[in-house]
């Protein structure tokens, strides 16, 4: 999987930033662990993605992260949340200057995903108790992708490296790790068979992305990826010095 460590420490930086506005606080409902937020937008930009995909109950700072990554990649974020959410949403994304980024989708989320083919980056907040039908119906771009289940509570599980349509078409790795308040976030990467072969070292690798934010209760920190030689299962942890 081609990776762009310049996009991904740029919107990495972005996403830092907005943490100043706040609007970024909008959606009080979900807490989530400082970090997670920049590796969703370093990991978007890095990988390059041009389409990219939220399901969502309502705007969050995941949404503003996504929309950096897009700005930086001169993609576009598809958004689909509740009508009910819609207003305070745009107003949000507009506050934060991302407005031109967004583009939101109302309808049921099980008649828009279709509409959509070869998904460069999903993002999918498991909260929502059929979570699971929603990954099975995303359709990933096979050559790489990137899926995203977010807020994964309890037993509840992403898509476990089953990608629809992928089946023997391409190489498909998933980790999960935890991000705070017993939630977890599973990462699925899809990529094609030959370019696994060749291009292995170069898959996205977050413990590249370092940076010292000089403002109180911060840390310098970095991700970094342990892998289990025998099992093949990456772990992902968030490092402060």
């Amino acid at each position: 999987m081609e990776w762009s460590a310049t996009s991904a420490t740029d919107a990495y930086l972005d996403t830092l930033k907005l943490r100043c506005n706040d609007k970024w606080r909008c959606d009080s409902r979900v807490t989530r662990e400082p970090g997670s937020n920049e590796f969703l937008s370093a990991l978007a930009a890095g990988t390059k993605a041009k389409l990219i995909v939220e399901v969502t109950s309502g705007v969050s700072p995941s949404t503003a992260a996504l929309a950096a990554a897009a700005r930086r990649t001169g993609g576009r974020l598809i958004c689909i949340l509740p009508e009910p959410n819609l207003a305070e949403s745009k107003q949000v994304i507009k506050d934060l200057g991302l407005k031109d980024m967004v583009e939101f989708k109302t309808d049921d989320p099980y008649k828009v995903l279709p509409n959509y083919e070869k998904i460069d980056f999903s993002l999918v907040d498991c909260m929502n108790e059929e979570h699971t039908r929603l990954l099975k119906l995303l359709d990933v771009n096979p050559r790489r992708s990137v899926v995203v289940a977010n807020n994964l509570v309890g037993e509840n599980k992403g898509l476990g490296g089953q990608v629809r349509g992928m089946e023997d078409k391409a190489v498909v790795r998933s980790m999960k790790h935890l991000i705070g308040k017993g939630k977890g976030m599973e990462v699925t990467m899809i990529e094609e068979s030959n370019d696994f072969v060749d291009k292995k070292d170069q898959c996205p690798q977050p413990q590249m992305l370092r940076c010292d934010v000089n403002r109180k209760n911060h840390c310098s920190s970095k991700w970094v990826v342990k892998v289990d030689e025998e099992s093949g299962e990456e772990h992902i942890y968030r490092v402060c010095d």
